[in-house]
């Protein structure tokens, strides 16, 4: 049993709800803060629910030895793993820009913060909502700062045990409740042997909305999860997979994205109430292909009606097959013509 549905920005997540869809943009935007609206804009089009970046301050995160890491190959934007890091970072001053542009837009904003600093920044923006990444899942400290802030906190549990959440979990609720769990592989991209789906199931045992941060190729494992009963679906997404950048191979093209969502939502409305009846759409196409008794002869009025009388035939609009059984032994109420059905007021009841 979860808790009470979380709000986050005007929209209820949580069991019974609408999947709540997240697309991260991460740093798919390059530093760029062009390409960040871009994709805010990708994000629009495809009508999904948040967008989320992620923020970090290198110097903050990163030991002198993190940092002096050489840092090499194609997806680097600098010689070492600081010049990288500080490369793909955009400013403060471009993250209150990108806050008013998805308010103009009417789409909720968002990070994953990934120290103290920027979980301070991101929040001061007036974000609905924060992020804990799977790095910082165990980072009690952090816990502790971004629970502090009284917002909906989605973490994710990537490499993370059953025995590291529930300590995560019960450190946050000292001080907020608003705790939505992600299952996450983190691995970029994720093998399909590897995604452990049932895992969200166990997750379920700690009693908050449960849902999914995927990075595996597609969109068939995340359209599957929310029928499994994720009530948020997070997917990185990208301008082009081919782009510079670690992240982008396991992210989703514009149409990908808007394809996704489009599934996840007619998923939902195909739901219905659980009550099988006749829809009123079915009933001209019930009146074409449903069987109706009819007769295999010429039959008389007062003729005294045998099976061998009877077929059955298309369409629909005289009595149902069942009669079949019924009928023979009966009277024609009138003349009734060879092949045609037979109606209620063609016999003698």
């Amino acid at each position: 049993m979860t808790h009470k549905t979380i709000k986050i920005g005007g929209k209820l997540v949580g069991e019974g709800q609408p999947v709540f869809i997240i697309g991260d943009i991460g740093i798919n935007h390059q530093g760029d803060i062009k390409i960040a609206k871009k994709l805010i804009d990708v994000a629009c089009l495809a009508e999904i629910d948040c967008v989320k970046f992620q923020k970090r301050n290198a110097k903050k995160m990163l030991t002198r030895a993190g940092l002096e890491k050489p840092y090499e190959g194609p997806h680097s934007f600098g010689k070492i793993y600081g010049e990288h890091r500080d490369a793909l970072e955009l400013s403060e001053n471009d993250y209150k820009e990108l806050k008013r542009y998805c308010d103009e837009k009417g789409i909720m904003m968002s990070a994953s913060v990934w120290d103290e600093d920027s979980a301070e920044f991101i929040n001061s923006l007036g974000v609905p909502c924060v992020k804990i990444g799977s790095g910082d899942m165990t980072n009690l400290p952090m816990l502790e700062k971004v629970a502090k802030f009284g917002k909906p906190i989605f973490l994710s549990t990537g490499m993370a045990t059953m025995e590291e959440i529930e300590e995560s979990v019960r450190h946050i609720e000292k001080w907020n409740k608003q705790i939505i769990l992600l299952h996450c592989v983190s691995t970029y991209p994720s093998k399909f042997e590897e995604l452990n789906l049932r895992a969200m199931e166990s997750l379920k045992k700690f009693g908050y909305p449960v849902g999914y941060s995927g990075h595996e190729l597609g969109i068939a494992i995340s359209l599957a999860v929310a029928v499994m009963g994720a009530c948020v679906v997070e997917r990185h997404f990208t301008l082009d997979r081919t782009m510079k950048g670690g992240d982008h191979a396991a992210s989703l093209e514009p149409e990908g994205l808007r394809k996704l969502v489009r599934d996840i939502r007619a998923w939902e409305k195909s739901l219905g109430s659980g009550k099988k009846a006749v829809l009123d759409s079915e009933k001209p196409i019930a009146l074409k292909l449903r069987k109706s008794i009819a007769s295999t002869r010429a039959i008389k009025k007062g003729t005294v009606i045998t099976k061998e009388m009877l077929t059955t035939k298309s369409p629909g609009d005289g009595l149902a097959p069942k009669y079949y059984y019924t009928l023979p032994g009966k009277k024609a109420a009138r003349d009734i013509p060879e092949d045609v059905t037979i109606k209620k007021e063609d016999i003698e009841w």
